[in-house]
């Protein structure tokens, strides 16, 4: 079934189908640059959903319609587009390749069933592409390899296949080769392994089929000789391997099989040369997209609980079963408002259902705990920012709902007759702070609004506005990040700066102090008079704040006392140097002085303060910086360099061990002040090429060097 869209630039039918066997979900990973928009516009194009494919330079392709993309020319969030291939829907999820938005890539990880590595022929891979294979290999997800970037001058396809090998998998192997032209440079063809047969571009797409050349043949005996080896390795027929080495020659509709069986289970890894320019490769590749890549109801659903967490039976993909789906992105469009790109896993999405959206456990991420029950007026099937109306979605199948007052990133959609709760995916914590504010008081409503928005389809995005310091903190995934996050605040109306991010510091009483305080008003007047003298030590770290009397003879009224303490607790919350929470100090009332008329509550209250304040500048009072404990995980060819930084920082390197999970990385714990962790999210990547990780958790309060406190000081006053 098809609905024909009339969006401007859109040549081919909506897809819309009846079976989750007839879609196939598929998510674009690689390094940044690699080629995976541009692919994913000529597979648009020579599908016949569009008419022309658009460029990144020019910033027209359907998947980077974002204002930050098209600026940066890259990709910065996840965006969907469908096409059909005889029959079969594919949704290409298309991701961003820099590592700050590997939330995106998350998503799009969510809501696919297999991947496709888009490796470049020119730039190879990076760390992070390495580091995801292996994240795809733990949950045995189906992937294959698309040597992208032929045309370029500098491209090595037998390069690019022997690395894929080193960092992937041995079993990474082509199923063509490329042909060079007449000019013994340029990429005209692809020689077919399998049926040995010549797949000429030279004169456009789609190709015109014939037999090889005799100087082809060496190439493609030796090249199908491993090919074949490889499938039939992985073939459930155990006496197929005997057969060949025997000399038998294997059927090729028996290989086909074997090898889409092997690429559906996740144990072998095609690779297809192609060419987004010139569109070599890209019938081959829409090929193994549809009848290598499993559909829907062969991969694995994620667990289902009721809302309150209780068990619930395994999901299964069927069109008539318990309506369950989950939001994998939200964004903002100013025209329709909230649009939510949607997996569906189990029975089907319809308009004018009353669904029940609930999103639990995100609450330190700035999602407090939801269920709503709203009505869903339209169903999209999106391509890219284009919303094209259609009568369902069922099991197996993404598309997109709009005007949902509550809707996160995450959320579960199910039936408000049976609400259930899909199991969570992982998010990695953002560990760059951002300090922004407003530039007026109108700009403080704008930004509190807008903020609200990006938090909801961000869940790599948290907000906090941190009590002691007033700042309204962003914690972003990076600089690229940050930069996207401030581009759409700046975009939707908010004018705002940024600011040095402060960290909360502790103030302590480095030894014994006394204090005097007086507050008399000479004026005179009903409650203008206490006197009070106090004690101050300071207590172990951790200890907190203790206090105590030991007041002689009623100097001070016994109804007094609470108030001197009340004063002296409001002192010590405002700090004493620096403007920080003063703790793990004792403070005891030894004597003081009353008058029977002129004493009152708010007098004593005053006194008290006065009498810290008058111990602080007779004493010797230090600042205490908060430590954290890093978990760091590096390749091992960077341990040194990281453990050579983190010296500078003043961290104390508490161990490294091997990592659990292996890939010859390397996990280095140690102790480092939070004062020198507000950029190593940036500083370690760049130590790292991006490879590095880490995470950090608050261990105690340290007294911070002199030299820091005086510049602390320092800061202080001239901002008062």
């Amino acid at each position: 079934m098809a609905q024909k869209s009339q969006e401007k630039g859109v040549t081919g039918p909506v897809p819309v189908v009846d079976e989750p066997d007839r879609v196939r979900n598929v998510v674009l990973v690689g390094h940044s640059g690699a080629g995976k928009t541009t692919l994913v516009e000529a597979l648009l194009a020579v599908t016949g959903t569009i008419g022309r494919a658009g460029t990144v330079t020019e910033g027209t392709t359907v998947c980077d319609h974002d204002p930050a993309a098209v600026r940066q020319q890259r990709s910065v969030s996840l965006a969907c587009a469908p096409v059909t291939h005889r029959g079969v829907k594919i949704n290409l999820l298309d991701t961003p390749g820099y590592a700050d938005f590997v939330g995106e890539l998350r998503a799009g990880l969510r809501a696919a069933d297999a991947a496709l590595f888009v490796v470049s022929a020119v730039d190879g891979m990076d760390a992070a592409t390495a580091a995801l294979w292996e994240e795809c290999a733990a949950v045995d997800m189906p992937r294959a390899v698309a040597v992208a970037r032929l045309d370029h001058q500098r491209a090595d396809f037998d390069e690019t296949v022997a690395l894929c090998q080193r960092v992937f998998d041995d079993n990474v192997l082509p199923l063509y080769l490329p042909m060079l032209g007449d000019d013994g440079v340029s990429v005209a063809g692809l020689l077919g392994l399998i049926t040995q047969r010549v797949f000429d571009y030279s004169a456009g797409y789609p190709p015109a089929v014939r037999e090889p050349d005799p100087e082809h043949l060496p190439a493609i005996d030796e090249a199908r000789n491993e090919l074949i080896e490889g499938i039939i390795a992985e073939s459930e027929d155990e006496t197929l391997m005997d057969r060949y080495l025997g000399g038998e020659q294997i059927e090729v509709q028996v290989l086909i099989d074997d090898l889409e069986k092997a690429v559906a289970r996740g144990h072998f890894y095609p690779v297809v040369p192609v060419c987004a320019e010139t569109g070599l490769g890209l019938d081959a590749l829409l090929e193994v997209l549809t009848a290598g890549f499993p559909a829907p109801p062969e991969h694995e659903l994620p667990v289902v609980t009721g809302v309150d967490g209780s068990p619930y039976p395994p999901l299964t993909c069927d069109p008539a079963g318990p309506l369950v789906a989950e939001v994998v992105k939200t964004t903002i469009d100013r025209h329709v408002g909230r649009v939510s790109l949607v997996r569906v896993f189990s029975g089907t999405l319809r308009p004018d259902q009353t669904l029940h959206i609930c999103g639990h456990g995100m609450e330190q991420r700035g999602h407090p705990d939801h269920d709503a029950d709203e009505r869903v007026a339209h169903v999209y099937s999106p391509l890219g920012a284009t919303l094209r109306e259609v009568p369902y979605c069922v099991a197996g199948d993404i598309c997109a709902i709009t005007k949902s007052g509550s809707a996160e990133t995450g959320d579960t959609i199910s039936g408000r007759e049976e609400p259930l709760l899909v199991e969570p995916w992982d998010m990695p914590e953002p560990l760059l702070p951002v300090a922004v504010v407003a530039r007026s008081r109108a700009d403080e409503d704008a930004l509190a609004k807008n903020l609200a928005r990006l938090v909801a389809g961000d869940p790599t995005m948290r907000l906090e506005r941190n009590p002691e310091t007033h700042q309204l903190v962003l914690w972003c995934m990076g600089e690229a990040h940050a930069d996207v996050v401030l581009d759409r605040l700046r975009g939707g109306g908010v004018e705002l700066d940024t600011e040095p991010v402060r960290v909360a510091l502790r103030e302590t009483f480095a030894a014994g102090s006394k204090g005097h305080g007086r507050h008399v008003k000479q004026s005179g007047g009903h409650g203008q008079y206490a006197v009070c003298d106090i004690e101050v030590e300071p207590l172990p770290r951790g200890a907190g704040f203790e206090f105590a009397e030991r007041v002689v003879g009623g100097a001070v009224p016994h109804n007094y006392i609470p108030s001197v303490e009340k004063g002296v607790r409001a002192q010590l919350e405002r700090g004493l140097v620096a403007g920080h929470q003063v703790v793990d100090v004792r403070v005891t009332l030894v004597d003081g002085k009353a008058h029977s008329v002129d004493s009152s509550d708010a007098a004593f209250q005053t006194a008290g303060a006065l009498a810290l304040r008058d111990a602080a500048e007779k004493g010797q009072v230090t600042l205490l910086e908060p430590v954290d404990e890093v978990v760091i995980r590096v390749p091992d060819g960077s341990v040194g360099g990281v453990m050579s930084d983190l010296s500078g920082r003043r961290g104390r390197v508490l161990g490294t061990e091997p990592d659990p999970a292996g890939h010859e990385r390397t996990l280095v714990r140690a102790e480092v002040p939070a004062t020198e962790l507000v950029r190593y999210a940036v500083e370690l990547r760049s130590m790292t090429s991006g490879a590095g990780t880490f995470t950090r958790s608050f261990v105690r309060y340290e007294p911070m060097p002199g030299h820091l406190v005086d510049q602390v000081r320092k800061e202080h006053a001239a901002n008062q």
